[in-house]
């Protein structure tokens, strides 16, 4: 058992096909409805996973920063469901899906750690999922702040409202209120 734990999944992502690429603020990796080809790890900067609602609203599904990777559940989906854009400057590594999945069926110690990775991603999206039923700005901040996190920094303060599912001015009015 200790074997498996002291497994890295990301291990994956260093392997020889493994390529990388630089991607602009706000341009996109991919979208919803491309072809999966490659998984990604994001090594600088931050990638959001967005889906839009049928109301045009983009919600913002997972915020990838470094060690990260982006969108595990595609691994096992011929489609992307959701499209992914650059927060800021990034750098990804790229890994093509069918190798990854190959890799996975014949590594049995790296298999396990991305199982492992992907229990915490669920447990990761329940918390989410959990945070947004709270009725008050000020219950989802608490609820995200008492998992042992940091405000962001003042520029990415829109980033957290939409993690907690609130607009920007009542995010910003419940930090005001906390000063």
């Amino acid at each position: 058992m200790i074997g498996i734990m002291s497994v890295d999944h990301t291990r994956l992502f260093s392997l020889p096909l493994a390529t990388e690429r630089r991607l602009q603020l706000g341009e996109a990796l991919f979208f919803a409805g491309d072809p999966v080809l490659q998984m990604a790890l994001i090594t600088e900067g931050r990638v959001r996973l967005l889906r839009r609602t049928v109301e045009g609203v983009d919600v913002i599904l997972q915020s990838a920063g470094p060690g990260d990777v982006l969108a595990e559940a595609s691994a096992y989906s011929a489609v992307y469901h959701c499209g992914a854009e650059a927060a800021e400057p990034a750098t990804v590594r790229l890994f093509p899906v069918e190798e990854f999945r190959r890799t996975l069926r014949d590594d049995l110690v790296l298999a396990e750690a991305w199982a492992a990775h992907l229990a915490r991603s669920v447990q990761a999206a329940r918390l989410r999922a959990e945070i947004r039923t709270l009725r008050k700005v000020s219950e989802r901040v608490d609820a995200w702040l008492g998992e042992g996190r940091a405000l962001p920094d003042k520029g990415h303060w829109q980033d957290l409202a939409a993690e907690l599912g609130v607009t920007r001015e009542a995010l910003y009015r419940e930090l005001a209120r906390r000063r």
